[in-house]
């Protein structure tokens, strides 16, 4: 049982050091562009962020939700000129993958997480 938990423990020291890293995309993934128009892709995006992100990253992305609270790593500030330093085709990439507490988004169509992406980028302002 001793053995069980020290295990338990060990893995989730990985865990929570392997998030803790420094997060980046594949070179390849950089120079992908967005094929969602501006505005629509706004709009579309605004609402799957207040469904699915804003729990974790709060309304406005700064990474204050209710449920990010509990999480180590802490949400990103999605606003923050680390995040909107990143390419769309980056942005993209993570929001596909997925770490640690953030989900994969694979299932997801790929217009909703370009969508995601144009909404990102509005949080710049915020």
């Amino acid at each position: 049982m001793r053995r069980a938990i020290a295990v338990g423990v060990m893995v989730l020291g990985f865990v929570a050091a392997a998030a803790a890293q420094d997060w980046k995309a594949p070179a390849s993934a950089k120079a992908t562009k967005n094929p969602v128009e501006k505005a629509a892709g706004l709009k579309a995006g605004k609402s799957l962020f207040d469904t699915n992100c804003a729990m974790c990253h709060g309304n406005a992305g700064k990474g204050d939700g209710p449920a990010g609270a509990a999480l180590n790593p802490k949400p990103r500030d999605l606003a923050s000129k680390a995040v909107q330093a990143q390419t769309d085709g980056e942005l993209f990439w993570k929001i596909s993958e997925g770490r640690g507490a953030m989900p994969t988004w694979k299932s997801s169509p790929e217009k909703d997480r370009w969508s995601l992406v144009r909404y990102i980028r509005s949080l710049a302002t915020k």
